[in-house]
């Protein structure tokens, strides 16, 4: 017959303890350590990224192009004004036989220096110039809303990165609570194994189930560990500042499917991009036919021009003056191009028709798909919330009758799990309704902490 008494005495098992104690020790001095870090709300979170975010400077950047892009002159509406220099020089030696026989031979330095100025304009291409200018003001508004959407993006990834250390935060604090319980189940194992009321058994079996919760707890940490640096990574901070966050996941269960949809329709970005595209193929048609009409064009310049010649008849030449002129010129015949370009500019309306019905159609079935989950979670949170405190009260009943002697400790240990489960089911709930309402006002651009 084994003795337990002799092992659990046994100076291998007084090591396991001070080695257990000690990890303990380390475990929850590095949480208390976390919990004295600064608190950091959620809109400090997301002041920091709007004013750190990489993918937001880009896409600043990239909306201040568009902006600057929108000018006349870049459409082709003004004239351009060229300066223009040019100087020629040669020496030549120039023999030159006369009529009556004598031999003139000149060294001759010529030049001839020219200068002005030349206007080129384009009065009329068919109507291009305003489509030019049309598509730069449209490709500026698409860059707007995706400037809006990369803000809304990183607002939503703070929020919900964010709320998920909180959820990961009561994990911890529940895995906490299973500790405590299964101390206490030890205790009271050690107690009834000193008066013969228990075997040896039941206090290793409290010694296991109070470490599987110990390596639990330090598993979760690890978890929140991640979440913390890849919350830091969107901040755009060092990745191992330390802080703490809020212990509350407040929800706005006010969200109807209808007034989601309506929002949707005037505000998503997919919904807006797909809308301003189907006006940049129209915008495209419109250039394609300017071909179809003359191109008119003036040009004008005044020049000075300065000339030595020694060995010519006119030994210097000095001329100014204003030139000005008129083109014009229409396509005729290209090979039948010009009909295939305007096939295919309609064919491209014809997919972005295509393509904004079914922009529309995904964003309403994404909506449809988080407002599902949205509601369950609410509901599981009212289920969950009832169940933790059954759970909680069947619990403490057990421990009674464990400390009573009346259940085994399989049953208390499937009391404390049960309670663990509810618990941590509330909180996903919690979570899982969070992310899912979040994700519906980021899809209607309408995400607002303040």
């Amino acid at each position: 017959m084994l003795n337990f008494k002799s092992e659990i005495e046994h100076p291998k098992s007084k090591i396991r303890k001070i080695v257990f104690c000690i990890f303990c020790s380390l475990v929850f001095s590095v949480t208390a350590w976390a919990q004295d870090a600064p608190l950091l709300t959620l809109k400090e979170a997301v002041e920091i990224a709007l004013k750190n975010n990489y993918n937001i400077k880009l896409s600043q950047n990239n909306s201040t192009i568009a902006a600057n892009n929108v000018t006349l002159g870049n459409a082709g509406v003004l004239p351009q004004l060229t300066g223009n220099f040019a100087t020629n020089n040669s020496r030549q030696n120039t023999k030159q036989t006369r009529n009556d026989g004598t031999v003139n031979n000149i060294n001759a330095h010529n030049s001839n220096n020219s200068y002005g100025v030349n206007l080129n304009w384009t009065i009329f291409d068919g109507f291009n110039m305003f489509a030019n200018y049309d598509q730069l003001k449209t490709v500026d508004t698409l860059s707007a809303i995706r400037l809006k959407d990369t803000i809304q993006t990183t607002v939503a990834n703070v929020i919900t990165t964010y709320y998920d250390l909180i959820n990961q935060n009561e994990q911890i604090k529940a895995l906490k609570g299973a500790i405590d319980i299964s101390r206490t189940q030890l205790r009271y194992a050690n107690d009834k194994y000193k008066v013969g009321r228990a075997s040896g058994l039941d206090v290793l079996n409290a010694q296991v189930n109070l470490n599987t919760d110990t390596a639990n707890l330090v598993t979760q940490y690890q978890q929140f560990k991640a979440v913390k640096i890849q919350l830091n990574q969107l901040l755009i901070r060092d990745l191992q500042t330390d802080f703490t966050v809020a212990d509350t996941i407040l929800i706005d269960d006010k969200l109807t499917l209808a007034e989601i949809i309506n929002s949707a329709q005037l505000q998503n970005p997919a919904i807006l991009s797909a809308q301003i595209n189907k006006r940049l193929a129209e915008i495209n048609l419109k250039q394609v036919r300017s071909t179809r009409y003359p191109q008119v064009g003036l040009t004008s310049g005044y020049t000075f021009s300065n000339s030595k010649t020694p060995a010519g008849f006119t030994l210097s030449q000095n001329v100014h003056g204003l030139n000005y002129g008129l083109t014009a010129s229409i396509n005729i015949f290209d090979g039948f191009n010009q009909n295939r370009r305007e096939k295919n500019a309609k064919i491209q309306i014809d997919n972005a028709n295509i393509s904004a019905k079914q922009t529309r159609l995904n964003v309403e079935a994404q909506i449809n798909n988080f407002f599902v989950s949205y509601l369950s979670g609410l509901d599981l949170i009212k289920l969950e919330q009832a169940n933790v405190t059954i759970a909680k009260k069947n619990l403490d009943i057990s421990l009674e009758k464990y400390k009573l002697g009346n259940i085994t400790p399989l049953e208390i240990r499937e009391a404390q799990r049960n309670y663990l489960d509810a618990q941590s089911k509330f909180f996903a709930a919690q979570y899982q309704s969070k992310l899912a309402e979040v994700t519906l006002k980021q899809i209607t651009s309408s995400i607002n902490i303040y």
